[in-house]
């Protein structure tokens, strides 16, 4: 078979694109409903973690300014972590089959649905920063969508290596979500998502040099301050690292799972 041209690539990934972002734009209220699990983490977690860990450890910072970039990163691993599962969906009536049907590129299948989980994000953790403005966060709206921008890049990575597990794992939900349960706490854990990473042992801040995560939740909170610095630069290499990764897996993966 021939390879696709870049023009066609291009072409059938924004179709691809449009045909993922109709499902929830059909159903917005899926988004909205998918905002209360980090509502509550910041209504009901956000002042035990302020109680707990003291003023100090969130450098100078308040609670909710500290703890709401991780909260949206949050969001980000958690939704786009599971899109893999709408894949075993398709795959299990058969509707992923007559997309195969169709002339589109094999690329473009897997690069439209990592696309597709950029807007979603950027629009969650919009609302949420709008949502706490008169609870005390401070909104800087270029650094925060400077923020959300690079939450997107590294949300098309995620997904695709979701997407790439769902067809490693076809007929076998259970792999999936042992694959998923297993790697999203421990990340999540040693991001410092939750709780700063240096109140923890020596040996976890060693372990989260190696979660990409963590320089992610680095560069958001550095960001939803208002700053740009090391931080920021840092969690866009990360971002785009996990993109290009996810992509590159995604698309072999899609190549390969097609006879």
């Amino acid at each position: 078979m021939r390879t696709p041209g870049l023009g066609r690539v291009l072409r059938d990934t924004r179709y691809v694109f449009w045909r993922e972002m109709l499902l929830p734009l059909r159903d917005p209220f899926s988004l909205i409903f998918s905002l209360i699990q980090p509502l509550v983490f910041l209504g009901l977690f956000g002042p035990l973690l302020s109680a707990s860990v003291g003023a100090p450890a969130f450098g100078g910072q308040s609670t909710l300014q500290w703890f709401l970039p991780g909260v949206v990163v949050m969001i980000a691993l958690f939704g786009t972590s599971m899109t893999g599962s709408n894949l075993q969906y398709e795959l299990m009536t058969g509707s992923y089959e007559r997309i195969l049907a169709t002339p589109l590129s094999r690329s473009s299948l897997m690069i439209g649905r990592a696309l597709k989980e950029w807007a979603p994000l950027v629009l969650q953790g919009l609302l949420i920063a709008l949502v706490c403005i008169p609870f005390g966060f401070v909104f800087h709206p270029l650094h925060v969508l400077l923020g959300l921008v690079i939450l997107g890049i590294f949300g098309i990575g995620l997904g695709a290596l979701s997407y790439s597990l769902a067809l490693v794992s076809q007929n076998k939900e259970w792999i999936f979500w042992g694959v998923q349960q297993t790697l999203l706490f421990p990340l999540m854990i040693l991001s410092g998502i939750m709780l700063p990473i240096e109140a923890g042992p020596a040996w976890m801040k060693t372990a989260s040099l190696f979660n990409p995560l963590t320089y992610l939740v680095n560069a958001e909170r550095e960001l939803f301050a208002g700053t740009i610095g090391g931080h920021t630069l840092w969690g866009l290499v990360a971002a785009g690292v996990t993109a290009a990764v996810g992509l590159a897996v995604g698309i072999r993966t899609i190549s390969r799972d097609i006879r």
